[in-house]
């Protein structure tokens, strides 16, 4: 069995393209339900994106002919990372410049009553702010995101790629096709 050389690319860019589309869903479907921007359901939608991840790798073993080494599984998850990131942080610059400008007051009302529930100074608050506007820019943002995303998947990758690892036995890295006999001359 000859082991066909694949490319980690053509999975990580479908999945990348799946896992932005999911985000775009879940990000609406958020807003439409009015969730807090700040809430922590919002967490629900990194499980999409690891399940991408590893998703990605398991493709990727598959046009392998089942086999993944360490490296390569990892190999995977990165380009998934990286092109999900960039997916991302184009949605997210179009999302917070054209398509919902208003969201961005939301998070800074809602960032600035969660300082006021914590019973800070209207001084400390203001600061707070003020330095929390600064970062609050759809280009700033979506490099954030970018970076955040391609951070998150390389930590995800490293260990999903230990899960999904599997190594071609001996004979088969050789380059044989079969087990050869052995000679009986000897």
């Amino acid at each position: 069995m000859e082991v066909k050389k694949a490319s980690p690319s053509a999975p990580a860019i479908k999945w990348a393209l799946i896992g932005v589309v999911t985000s775009i869903i879940l990000t609406y479907a958020f807003d439409l339900s009015n969730i807090d921007p700040n809430s922590k359901l919002r967490w629900i939608s990194y499980i999409p994106f690891i399940a991408f991840l590893c998703l990605s790798q398991k493709e990727y073993r598959n046009q392998l002919g089942g086999y993944l080494t360490y490296g390569e599984g990892f190999q995977a998850g990165l380009l998934y990372s990286v092109f999900m990131g960039i997916l991302a942080a184009i949605f997210t610059y179009l999302y917070f410049a054209v398509l919902s400008p208003e969201m961005l007051e939301k998070i800074l009302a809602s960032s600035e009553a969660q300082l006021q529930a914590k019973n800070m100074s209207q001084d400390q608050i203001d600061t707070a702010m003020s330095m929390t506007r600064k970062f609050m820019k759809p280009g700033i943002m979506a490099v954030f995101g970018l970076i955040g995303t391609i951070i998150m998947g390389v930590i995800i990758a490293l260990i999903t790629a230990a899960i999904f690892k599997k190594e071609r036995p001996p004979f088969l890295n050789a380059g044989y096709d079969e087990p050869q006999p052995l000679d009986s001359t000897v």
